[in-house]
């Protein structure tokens, strides 16, 4: 039964990421936004929510601080993977060479947010970080940093809206932006209620196979959790909206920072990294490397695959990926 739960959970997922960046796509052309600040406000805010649920519940009503950060610093990694598998599924070249510059920001402040969060980390476990009453400082200079993040990208994409307007006007002319915005609000609604039921199934295999909580939550839990971006990105792909695909990936890691956060916030037991597991942090600076890679392709871009369809910067990130889980699976 609890596989089958999972297969269904996909499968809503699945059907609903397909219309979610098609709608989201629409609203790009009927307002005239880029689709790179669609994929990051929209889409991004949209698939990570599972992730806020999961974090919420897992520091107040599991009492599993260790599945929350997992789950958050273990999306991060696993939606910095799934630009491999982007990257073998696109035909019109390699990822790298077709991408928008204005990756490249998104995901250099990517890579600044999670390599503080790994540094509040190590900071709280040498006693060195202070609090403001249960909540570490760390906290609101999050916050400060995802808002500063969100408005530099902004002022960024409005230097090529005129363009993006220009590429992209009429392709949808049958739908209206009303349409669109219902459409888009019932599929969003469908991929986090399936979302959410998602990590309470993963959390009972991971129970019946008799995983560390460190481990369940950066692997198990962060790749369930993460099912939305991938029927996303998938879906975003086959309606030739390589950006907006892209900019999902990396506005969630964005927002999953600002999670941690808001998880920071519900936890009533002291500052949330203070009470978890110091392998977290590798988890953290491992996606700092695989940030800085994406950056290097986004910069550098490949024009040719290396092995199996993959540039070099895919196996780069899938190496990296390999070696975070198998010394997580050692650990715990």
């Amino acid at each position: 039964m609890l596989w089958m739960e999972l297969l269904f959970c996909l499968a809503v997922i699945g059907f609903a990421g397909y219309y979610l960046s098609r709608y989201g796509d629409i609203i790009a052309e009927k307002t005239g936004m880029s689709a790179s600040w669609v994929g990051l406000i929209l889409l991004a805010t949209a698939t990570s929510l599972p992730e806020l649920a999961t974090g919420i519940s897992a520091v107040t009503v599991a009492n599993a601080p260790n599945i929350a950060v997992g789950d958050v610093l273990g999306s991060t990694i696993f939606n910095l993977a799934i630009l491999v598998m982007l990257d073998a599924l696109y035909q019109r070249g390699t990822l790298y060479s077709r991408a928008a510059q204005g990756h490249i920001l998104s995901a250099a402040l990517g890579a600044l947010l999670i390599a503080f969060a790994g540094f509040s980390l190590l900071l709280d476990h040498a006693g060195m970080s202070p609090a403001l009453g249960h909540v570490g400082l760390y906290t609101p200079l999050i916050v400060l940093l995802y808002i500063a993040a969100m408005r530099s990208i902004h002022r960024y994409e409005k230097r090529t809206l005129n363009e993006y307007t220009e590429a992209s006007a009429e392709r949808y002319p049958g739908i209206t932006l009303c349409q669109a915005f219902t459409g888009y609000s019932i599929a969003a609604v469908a991929v986090i209620a399936a979302g959410s039921w998602l990590p309470f199934v993963a959390e009972d295999i991971a129970i019946l196979m008799g995983w560390r909580q460190s481990f369940v939550g950066t692997l198990l839990v962060a790749a369930v959790t993460s099912a939305p971006e991938v029927a996303v990105t998938i879906s975003a792909l086959r309606i030739g909206a390589l950006d907006m695909a892209i900019a999902n990936l990396l506005g969630s890691n964005l927002f999953d920072i600002l999670i941690l956060a808001l998880d920071d916030l519900f936890y009533t037991k002291g500052p949330l990294l203070a009470s978890v597991d110091s392998s977290h942090a590798l988890t953290a600076f491992t996606a700092v490397m695989m940030s800085a890679l994406v950056t290097v392709g986004f910069i550098f871009r490949p024009q040719r695959p290396a092995v199996l369809k993959l540039t070099w910067i895919s196996l780069g990130l899938l190496l990296f990926y390999i070696l975070n889980t198998w010394i997580l699976f050692q650990h715990g």
